[in-house]
């Protein structure tokens, strides 16, 4: 069969290898790399994009924000010696959504039962009075809970059963 009729291509020197070298192989559709480089290339070149107009944005004083992209705070550090060429860091910042929230909430330390100190991590149980317990705390009876299940339990009956009454009916 003639592979003109196949539209298949022959490739005369076989499979090529990655050219860095990583041992995987490559395609001409990524440049001769394998996939894994090849994605990799595409990440740098994106974030040097991302450098060069954040640092154009900011020798420009320009801002192109409409509230709709992410807002980007940047500081950038240019440290110059007589025997190496400029080295410039760019710290980015991304911050989503609204820009009033401000207050960030300090690392907590581990979690821990509120009765017996005892670090729970994921598998601490929170109660209704607000504090973590382990295992063994965990229920009402066994950490002295202060919460009123009681008036709890009334107030969420007398709102799931509103009081039904009837209308007074006219005299005749």
């Amino acid at each position: 069969m003639d592979h003109d009729e196949t539209g298949c291509q022959a490739h005369p020197e076989g499979p090529i290898l990655c050219i860095n070298n990583c041992g995987f192989f490559g395609s001409p559709a990524t440049m001769n790399m394998c996939s894994k480089c090849h994605k990799d290339m595409m990440l740098k070149q994106e974030q040097a994009k991302l450098a060069a107009s954040s640092i154009d944005s900011i020798v420009n004083g320009s801002s192109s924000n409409n509230g709709k992209e992410p807002a980007i705070a940047s500081t950038v550090d240019v440290q110059v010696d007589a025997k190496e060429p400029k080295i410039i860091s760019v710290q980015s910042s991304f911050s989503f959504g609204s820009e009033g929230s401000g207050e960030a909430k300090p690392k907590e330390g581990p979690n821990r039962c509120s009765t017996c100190k005892k670090r729970v991590g994921l598998t601490g149980f929170n109660c209704r009075c607000g504090h973590l317990f382990c295992a063994t705390h965990r229920y009402s009876d066994k950490h002295d809970c202060p919460f009123d299940y009681r008036t709890a339990a009334r107030d969420a009956i007398a709102k799931a059963n509103p009081v039904v009454k009837a209308e007074k009916l006219d005299k005749i």
